[in-house]
């Protein structure tokens, strides 16, 4: 019998050493980011309170990371809702946002940590992606240095673990182009609205 778990252990010089399940995106590929208005939805962000962040944040010399998610309601559960009281969302602060589609102009390339085998190859389990952000800052480090040379690391979604989410690692140049589908609060996405306000059990306030 296994000790009960504790914090997830920080990568060891052995990761070089292992080969991790790699997920492919070709270019023409569609991935999703919900914005605010105000800003491009574009964002390596360097504030170190992400997952995989650079533990280094908010040195200068820090790399950023993006968070996208595979599809609307990725995006939606990971930043319109919270966990600690009733599920509700404002219509203002839906307003306030758009659904951003960000398409592959090239080929990206995902430590996968989603699908089966993939946590394993890597010598890790499912404390680095529900876990101690700390930690796993740690491990997006050192997989951004990894041989296999990956674009970022793909992960099951913290509020949604049967969704997909990707840190895209920073970069000189933008890998997408952007179009958007607007607000959630338009009359053009009333039916995404109301499967996403459904699926999830969310009042609209």
């Amino acid at each position: 019998m296994t000790d009960p778990p504790g914090e997830h252990p920080l990568p060891t010089a052995t990761l070089n050493s292992r080969n991790p399940l790699i997920l492919t995106l070709s270019p023409g590929a569609i991935l999703y980011r919900h914005h605010e208005t105000a800003y491009s939805p574009i964002y390596y962000g360097k504030s170190g309170k992400y997952r995989f962040d650079d533990p280094t944040c908010p040195d200068p010399s820090s790399y950023g990371v993006l968070y996208i998610g595979h599809d609307p309601h990725c995006c939606f559960i990971e930043s319109c809702v919270p966990t600690t009281c009733a599920p509700a969302v404002s219509g203002a602060y839906l307003a306030d946002r758009a659904m951003a589609t960000l398409q592959l102009t090239e080929e990206l390339r995902f430590v996968d940590l989603a699908t089966s085998g993939g946590l394993m190859r890597i010598g890790a389990d499912g404390r680095l992606v529900n876990g101690s952000y700390k930690v796993a800052q740690q491990w997006s480090a050192a997989l951004r240095l990894h041989p296999s040379k990956p674009d970022g690391i793909c992960y099951p979604a913290r509020h949604d673990p049967t969704r997909i989410a990707y840190a895209v690692f920073e970069r000189a140049h933008s890998p997408f182009n952007i179009g958007s589908l607007g607000s959630l609060m338009s009359s053009s996405n009333k039916a995404l609205l109301n499967q996403l306000l459904n699926d999830y059990c969310v009042d609209l306030l």
